[in-house]
């Protein structure tokens, strides 16, 4: 489990290399807004972030004096730094298909996964409520099923199969075969996390 510490160096990483990169260039691979003052404006799930640059102070939208989690400032960093013009493919595909996925597909699985079964497999009726508040997106894939847009280029589907007295509950998180250009795999687990956490904090609100 990395340390607070490793989290703050990595956005300091982060921010030199990007630091190479014009901001046009990075708004043009990334798909996000420039605001009118000179920052990013980054849509990320029920939150908007703004970002300045090149020093990447990270402001909350709707709270200006709400502090912005260091994890997700370098998830996006992250994002930003894949400096990609791939487009979404829509097509899906596993976590384990990712390239370089297995070595963390256990991780994967706690952080995403089994959360998702243990509070929405036996009550797949909670989930709905909570994913439209987020901004998903009905799927026609499993007993219920929603479509994120956590970062513009990078979808992610949440399936699930509700369990009953003969059957255990089942999930699936899948991800646009584009992923691997953008997120590293250890990104993309936390990604599914995030998403998995904010649906349960949403369904309990």
């Amino acid at each position: 489990m990395p340390r607070v510490d490793d989290y703050f160096n990595a956005k300091k990483i982060a921010v030199q290399e990007l630091s190479a990169y014009s901001m046009a260039e990075i708004a043009r691979c990334a798909d996000f807004e420039v605001n009118g003052d000179g920052r990013f404006k980054i849509p990320f799930l029920t939150r908007t972030y703004m970002t300045s640059f090149p020093d990447f102070t990270f402001t909350d939208v709707n709270d200006a004096e709400a502090e912005v989690p260091i994890q997700e400032q370098v998830l996006i960093l992250h994002y930003m730094n894949a400096m990609q013009k791939t487009p979404v493919s829509g097509k899906w595909i596993a976590y384990r298909e990712i390239p370089g996925a297995s070595f963390y597909y256990s991780s994967f699985v706690k952080r995403a996964i089994d959360p998702l079964k243990k509070v929405f497999g036996n009550n797949t009726g909670a989930l709905p409520p909570a994913a439209e508040k987020t901004g998903g997106k009905i799927i026609d894939n499993g007993d219920v099923g929603y479509e994120f847009r956590v970062l513009p280029k990078v979808p992610l589907q949440l399936i699930l199969w509700e369990g009953d007295d003969e059957f255990a509950p089942e999930a699936n998180i899948l991800f646009d075969e584009t992923a691997g250009s953008y997120l590293s795999p250890e990104d993309a687990a936390w990604l599914a996390g995030m998403v998995v956490y904010r649906l349960i904090a949403l369904s309990k609100a």
